[in-house]
């Protein structure tokens, strides 16, 4: 609902799309470099909670984060695979945003403003890692896992997953919407094929990784890269 706000905020800006900036990962105490790591660390934490929650209801029907396969029994085949699907989702992605932006369907995406301290590159990793296991667990396993149970097909899970992931993303734009939504099409399809989300989770921690930390040195430092 909050990206919805945003995105409707960004619609009756007097800014065109293009013109207007999405921030990632802000400052949440300038000036106060203590305050900022304590603030970033709660909200990593925070954020985490409601994959507890997941962790609760699954107990409660008897099972466990093993039914979605959010687990380390295959930490070898997980990591190789996430690896490759990170450099070719990343590398397909980064061309899709500089592609919408172009046409102006999509705000400029800051993925950083942290102060150059020394937690900077930690608090970025850290933030990557909680985004990729928050979506994952909930949007891809949890929630194609429930559906499947209530009798849902293939092809209708799918399409609710991925517009789910696609609709937080519209604070970024249009771009972000459908970039996402063809993330999540293709995230469902792996998932299904390896009964795993572990795989996707070291993916979606590589691109996020990649981009926040990437950013924070080349933007406005290369000519390719909106800023």
């Amino acid at each position: 609902m909050a990206a919805i706000i945003s995105f409707a905020g960004v619609l009756t800006s007097a800014k065109p799309i293009s013109g207007q900036t999405a921030v990632i990962v802000g400052s949440r105490a300038p000036g106060r470099p203590w305050l900022d790591l304590t603030w970033q660390l709660f909200a990593v934490v925070n954020a985490l909670v409601p994959v507890a929650l997941v962790g609760h209801f699954l107990a409660r029907g008897g099972e466990s984060f093993r039914a979605i396969g959010f687990d380390l029994r295959d930490r070898m085949r997980d990591l190789g695979r996430g690896t490759a699907v990170a450099a070719c989702i990343g590398g397909a992605g980064l061309v899709f945003y500089i592609g919408a932006h172009a046409t102006g369907v999509n705000l400029t995406v800051d993925p950083s403003q942290l102060p150059d301290y020394w937690w900077r590159i930690p608090i970025l990793i850290a933030v990557s890692a909680q985004n990729a296991v928050l979506e994952e667990v909930i949007v891809l396993g949890y929630l194609n896992h429930r559906l499947d149970q209530l009798g849902w097909s293939v092809r209708r899970a799918t399409a609710t997953s991925a517009l789910v992931r696609g609709s937080y993303h519209l604070y970024q734009g249009l771009g972000g919407f459908a970039g996402n939504v063809i993330m999540g099409v293709i995230f469902t399809y792996l998932y299904r094929r390896w009964g795993r989300i572990m795989p996707l989770v070291v993916a979606h921690t590589l691109i996020d990784t990649t981009a926040l930390i990437g950013a924070t040195y080349l933007l406005g430092k290369v000519s390719w890269l909106p800023s």
